[in-house]
């Protein structure tokens, strides 16, 4: 039977170049997003260049509930997914108290809800082949939760320490949990107000970049990966810097210019 590496957001962004790198590898892939165009013409580049296995569903995960429907018409079709990539994921920036209600929990759900549903969903697939593997993608702000972007950080925050526990859960049922964090990175992601602080002085990584790396860790690592040197040494600030001081930095680096 043959494998399929599912990934999720895969229309744009480091899911899109995740999917591009993956099919020069000739790994057949599972293709899932919003936008059914994006998804049909993917479809048909990937065929025809790397002559693999392609299959796509459109699906709006910002709803849990559509998670378990994806997971069904999966198992439906009686594909094999060998490899999950949870990659979809939605931001915003601004005052909590005056950002959008709606945006923020319709984040929770995706980030957080559907991330949960589709990896335990696989996960019990996988623990009864013993064999799978599973790669969450976090952020920098998993470990440093800034100012502004209060929810989008805390729920990063929650793919990294429900990644590193499930990893422990299933050590030695031959499934590898790990997850993947990078920085600011050069993606439909940003919107104009995030663009214009003053995390946004260093330029961004590509999007390229990042899936190259991130590649390496779905196939062959474990535990976290932080792509990028000073990303990485960001995130061993708060090791040495007291919180009340760590958290001005922040909070001076994610306002506005």
């Amino acid at each position: 039977m043959k494998e399929y590496i599912l990934i999720t957001g895969a229309s744009s962004g480091i899911g899109y170049e995740m999917a591009y790198q993956l099919a020069e590898k000739a790994h057949n892939l599972i293709l899932v997003a919003r936008t059914e165009k994006k998804l049909q013409q993917m479809q048909s580049d990937l065929t025809k260049k790397y002559g693999i296995l392609i299959h796509y569903f459109v699906a709006d995960l910002s709803d849990p509930n559509i998670a378990k429907e994806l997971y069904k018409q999966v198992k439906d079709e009686n594909l094999l997914v060998s490899h999950l990539v949870n990659n979809a994921g939605v931001g915003n920036y601004g005052h909590f108290t005056e950002t959008s209600l709606d945006e923020e929990l319709n984040m929770i759900q995706l980030n957080i809800s559907s991330l949960v549903v589709l990896t335990k969903l696989f996960a019990q697939d996988m623990v009864k082949r013993k064999y799978g593997r599973i790669m969450n993608i976090g952020s920098v702000l998993s470990f440093l939760p800034f100012p502004y972007f209060a929810v989008y950080s805390a729920t990063k925050a929650f793919v990294m320490a429900f990644s590193d526990t499930l990893a422990a859960e299933l050590e030695g049922t031959g499934v590898i949990v790990n997850s993947l964090y990078s920085g600011t990175t050069d993606t439909g992601f940003t919107t104009e107000e995030m663009q214009s602080t003053n995390l946004h002085k260093t330029k961004p990584m590509h999007p390229e970049i990042v899936a190259e790396q991130g590649i390496k860790h779905l196939l062959d690592g474990n535990g976290k990966k932080v792509v990028g040197f000073q990303n990485w040494f960001n995130t061993k600030l708060p090791n040495f810097v007291p919180d009340s001081i760590m958290m001005k930095i922040k909070k001076n680096l994610a306002s506005q210019k």
